[in-house]
């Protein structure tokens, strides 16, 4: 019996070879693969299995969680609602967000924090997961503390915050949550399989994750510092995502749950110049903004060289060669990745569940599924 299932057009050939190798050899306990080109899936794959005992396939609705890929929908919602004139990239937060202008945030622009350089990565030490959860109150202390660093200057990787202040900027201008924006406005009306948290009725589709392996302490990382506290505040063990709190949250930069399918075809919204399947989710120069560079240098948080434009990672020479340029990306903890590619028209997800110890810039598995779709392409 097969391990691998669904479509892939045959000079795609060697990305399904290397998924079913990846799974053989244990690289892979279960995934989903999918790159859609010009609005059509050239290969939708999934395989392995949804659970860590190997007793339950993984089939085509398996869902799974994609950490902070979530968070290229998420910024996409935002870039919706900039071409509808509902939000001005650079305004104020504080002009949505009365609340937020305590501490001299008033110079934190929208585009600040689509960029992650608003300077606000995380709350402060003592803050709980559980009191992240409650997005309410988790705002109203985002709203009330101080600037870790001058916005715009420099930037540094919003782990979970740059997600709860865009939620609070879509409560602000539509009032609606960012959960129900996305289901209504995106995920709905593409019929894409792809939700913040898990529904109840969803939640028997949920793939089983293998956490990665604890690294080893690093002695000069300082869990004091700006990167130190960002990314340990609060402390997240990959677990809580089959938990029944994570999925009754609302966390707009990691709690996404979807195929890669759907994410692919949500996602296509940039690849393809704002129209999906005749519907036109933005203008193509607002799309564009996401390819667009608006801030680079060396991340305070990754501590790598990054650049971003509109809510979107770009390209880096340094560790990102195998992204091609004018394309736009963002990745999940564990290996999860999503790319945009307007020059090819293309939209690439890779949705796993055996984690590996990677951030949002993806992982060997990924990269190596990334050259042989551009393989496919020269072909």
């Amino acid at each position: 019996m097969s391990i691998i299932h669904g479509h892939c057009e045959p000079a795609f050939n060697k990305v399904r070879d290397l998924l079913e190798q990846n799974i053989l050899s244990n690289e892979e306990l279960g995934a989903s693969l999918c790159v859609n080109i010009d609005g059509q899936d050239v290969i939708n794959l999934w395989g392995g299995f949804a659970d860590r005992a190997r007793s339950k396939l993984w089939k085509e609705d398996t869902i799974s969680i994609v950490w902070s890929t979530s968070k290229c929908i998420t910024n996409l919602a935002a870039l919706i609602l900039i071409d509808r004139g509902l939000l001005d990239p650079f305004a104020s937060v504080s002009k949505y967000w009365p609340e937020f202008a305590t501490n001299e945030k008033t110079i934190v622009q929208v585009w600040h924090v689509l960029t992650h350089s608003a300077g606000l990565p995380a709350w402060q030490r003592t803050t709980t997961i559980e009191e992240v959860y409650d997005v309410t109150k988790a705002n109203a202390r985002l709203a009330g503390s101080p600037l870790w660093w001058i916005s715009g200057t420099v930037t540094g990787y919003h782990p979970i915050t740059q997600g709860h202040i865009i939620s609070e900027l879509v409560l602000r201008v539509t009032g609606k949550r960012v959960r129900e924006f996305i289901a209504q406005e995106l995920a709905g009306p593409l019929n894409a399989d792809f939700q913040l948290g898990v529904l109840e009725k969803d939640r028997s589709r949920v793939a089983e994750i293998i956490s990665p392996a604890p690294l080893d302490p690093q002695p000069d990382f300082d869990i004091d510092g700006i990167a130190g506290r960002a990314l340990t505040t609060p402390p997240i063990q990959a677990e809580i995502a089959e938990t029944t709190a994570f999925w009754d949250a609302e966390m707009a930069s990691g709690n996404g749950f979807g195929t890669a399918q759907g994410i692919a075809r949500i996602l296509s919204a940039i690849s393809l110049g704002g129209t999906v399947d005749s519907k036109k989710l933005l203008r193509s120069e607002t799309a564009q903004l996401a390819t667009s560079e608006q801030v680079s240098g060396k991340d305070l948080v990754l501590g790598t060289d990054v650049r971003f434009g509109m809510g979107f990672g770009l390209r880096v020479e340094s560790g990102m060669a195998w992204i091609r340029e004018g394309s736009c990306y963002w990745g999940g903890w564990g290996g999860s990745l999503a790319i945009m590619d307007p020059k090819n028209k293309m939209t690439i997800c890779y949705a796993p569940s055996r984690m590996q110890n990677s951030g949002p810039r993806g992982d060997p598995r990924a990269e190596s599924y990334v050259k042989a779709i551009y393989e496919g392409i020269g072909k």
